[in-house]
């Protein structure tokens, strides 16, 4: 079976629709409450508001919830549900959920395309509600101006069709799995193949729309540049309901080149890896070169795999030409590679070993209600792991077992852009490590193993990694590094966030708090 992007396997698993009594079934009071308020602010009669207000009683209620769940670790009986679902289709529908939902003091999830690692966006230990913003969907290109709209709950398999509709030379620089939400992932600041290039998504936006706790409609020059710019990489969860972005499009060239290289230990992986730090982040900027890194079993020894996932914005003679001079450890032969067009590449990286006759229509597919089992964790690298460090990180790989490592370069425009343009502190890093596993295995001990393994693997990694502090991306959403119980003792910062969520309404565990309160 195809993986078509981190937790896509599509498995049937043990859901019971019924939700936990103690934290999520509703008292008629809180739902017709509720109800009543959505129903006087859309002016729309009770019985059509079914349509876009779910309580666990609808028959609907599961499979509206499950749709959007991407890790299969929050999709058991035992996860905490939601007392109610909204699903608006539109922004008056938003802003009723919002003003709805104030009063009643349930924490208010809001989620995209549901991405999010540790299902943050639709799960609570505490009684809450999600605004589910998939209906929120639509994707306007506009070639003359070089710019798009892209609503919040649009994938971004749903923006490279519509882009690919209308140009074949124009792109956006955004992530590789096609059913990520626009909204979470540019929110948090957004990156792809082509962030050597371009830079962040959010270095691409003109403006932005966001229903505020007031449950107002504001654009960029009405929200103000502060909010804007805290909205442009630093979770647009902590602010407000983020409607959608106008971003500018970015030039592509008609023919990319893809190629994927594998290399294990016997055959000189260990050197592979250590000298792709001093090239993967300092190479021509054209050039994105992806390292996985995976612990494997060949001819009955275990051993680890590298491989090398590229895209070159150019032709293959000059991608190979270029390699053979910075990275000869990698052997890249011009038979390693396809010339395709920019969009095609997309779907080569979504692992559709053939683009170039893949129906570009498969971008549209959300591939609802699928998911595995898996963990996710990340770090920066601010100085090149010495080669005794990748010997050394490989054999506890093996002692492990199945965890695996990407390293995705940075350098080129990212270096070039200032650290505080946008709420993206780690612009001047090496590169970014994944920690990723997955499993498909529905047993409390088997994700407990893994679970370790990746906290295991974190440690041992702690000498290689960014210090003081310790970086992490805040779109790999990762609770064992902490969680805000928004408590007296929250960090004493957030001073755009106190002044548009003074009552912290918009919260998450790991959402930015508001200032303590002068006594």
């Amino acid at each position: 079976m195809r993986r078509t992007c981190v937790f896509s396997v599509v498995f049937f698993l043990l859901f019971l629709s019924l939700p936990l009594p103690s934290l999520s079934q509703p008292s008629h009071s809180v739902y017709n409450s509720f109800l009543k308020c959505f129903s006087k602010r859309t002016k729309t009669p009770q019985p059509q508001i079914a349509k876009n207000v779910f309580s666990p009683t609808n028959p609907s209620y599961s499979s509206v919830l499950r749709a959007y769940i991407r890790n299969a670790r929050f999709n058991t009986s035992s996860t905490p549900k939601p007392t109610i679902i909204v699903t608006p289709r539109s922004y008056s529908h938003v802003s009723a959920a919002v003003l709805c939902s104030k009063p009643l003091n349930f924490v208010f999830k809001i989620r995209s395309g549901g991405h999010d690692y540790d299902g943050l966006s639709y799960i609570s230990d505490k009684p809450f509600f999600v605004l589910d913003m998939s209906n929120i969907r639509d994707v306007s290109v506009d070639v003359a101006d070089n710019s798009a709209w892209i609503s919040a709950g649009a994938t971004l398999g749903e923006v490279y069709y519509k882009i690919w509709e209308k140009s074949r030379v124009h792109g956006f620089p955004a992530g590789v799995c096609p059913t990520v939400g626009v909204g979470g992932h540019l929110s948090g600041g957004g990156y792809g193949n082509m962030l050597r290039k371009f830079g962040l998504s959010v270095d691409h936006l003109i403006d932005a729309k966001i229903v505020d706790v007031k449950g107002r409609v504001l654009d960029r020059k009405a929200m103000g540049e502060d909010l804007f710019w805290a909205i442009s990489g630093g979770g647009g969860g902590s602010f407000g309901v983020v409607l959608g972005y106008k971003v500018k499009l970015v030039p592509v060239p008609p023919v990319v080149t893809v190629f994927r290289v594998e290399q294990y230990m016997a055959g000189g992986a260990v050197d592979m890896v250590h000298k792709w730090q001093f090239v993967g982040p300092k190479t021509d900027r054209n050039l994105f070169m992806r390292m996985l890194i995976q612990p494997v079993t060949r001819n009955k020894v275990k051993t680890v795999r590298a491989t090398v996932v590229a895209l070159f914005l150019g032709k293959a003679d000059d991608v190979v030409s270029l390699l053979s001079k910075e990275l000869p450890e990698l052997a890249l032969k011009k038979e390693n590679c396809t010339e395709m067009t920019w969009f095609q590449s997309a779907l080569w990286w979504d692992n559709r070993v053939n683009a170039t006759q893949t129906d570009p229509k498969v971008f549209l597919d959300r591939n609802l209600d699928s998911s595995s089992f898996g963990k996710r964790k990340s770090d920066y690298v601010a100085t090149e792991i010495p080669r005794n460090g990748i010997e050394s990180l490989f054999k506890k790989m093996i002692e492990l077992g199945k965890i695996g490592l990407v390293f995705n370069p940075y350098g080129g425009k990212m270096a070039e852009i200032a650290e505080d343009a946008t709420p993206f502190p780690h612009r001047n890093m090496l590169f970014k490590i994944q920690y990723s596993v997955n499993w498909k295995e529905s047993s409390p001990e088997i994700e407990k193993g893994y679970l370790n393994e990746a906290k295991e693997l974190h440690s041992f990694m702690t000498r290689f990694v960014s210090k003081s502090p310790r970086s992490a991306y805040l779109n790999y959403r990762d609770v064992d590094i902490g969680v805000n119980d928004h408590g007296k003792n929250s960090y004493k910062e957030g001073e755009i966030k106190t002044k548009v969520d003074p009552g912290n309404f918009f919260r998450n565990e790991q959402s930015i708090p508001t200032l303590p309160r002068k006594l």
